[in-house]
């Protein structure tokens, strides 16, 4: 066991866990967390997906001794009244149905428009290339990141 300081939308959080232990159960265990999901365990579908220092990252792989002093975003630190362009986006496109992919959905969006404002409908296809939706709504996702890009600042 050791003791990781980590930086979590904005506040400071102390873990005593393996070093091992990967960020996603961390953050759902530890610290209540727990918009972030898991999905499959070996970072292939995306479920997991959170910012670390800006980048869209696989949590559930992710040991936590690999965070270091990084910047850790999950999806309730993009907003704190969800009003941020990408879940408005997902919410006027109405992308959900079951809704477990979302927050990974829209945490890997969310990270592609943070490096491109404006991207192409292939840039958006190669950034969530990964992320998958068992409902099946990958039309209103695309939609839905073309409608936020519109509306950014």
């Amino acid at each position: 066991m050791a003791n990781y300081k980590l930086q979590i939308n904005g506040r400071s959080y102390e873990a005593d866990v393996d070093p091992d232990t990967p960020l996603l159960w961390v953050l759902r265990d530890n610290f209540g967390l727990v918009g972030t999901k898991y999905g499959c365990g070996i970072a292939q579908c995306g479920a997991c997906t959170v910012h670390l220092n800006g980048n869209a990252v696989r949590s559930c792989t992710l040991p936590v001794s690999a965070v270091g002093s990084g910047k850790v975003t999950t999806i309730e630190g993009l907003s704190a009244d969800g009003d941020h362009p990408v879940q408005l986006a997902w919410d006027e496109v109405d992308v959900a149905q079951c809704g477990y992919c979302q927050a990974g959905q829209i945490m890997s969006a969310t990270a592609l428009l943070n490096k491109k404002s404006k991207p192409t409908v292939a840039e958006i296809e190669n950034a969530m290339n990964g992320n998958i939706c068992r409902c099946g709504t990958y039309h209103r996702i695309k939609e839905a990141i073309v409608l936020a890009s519109s509306k950014l600042k």
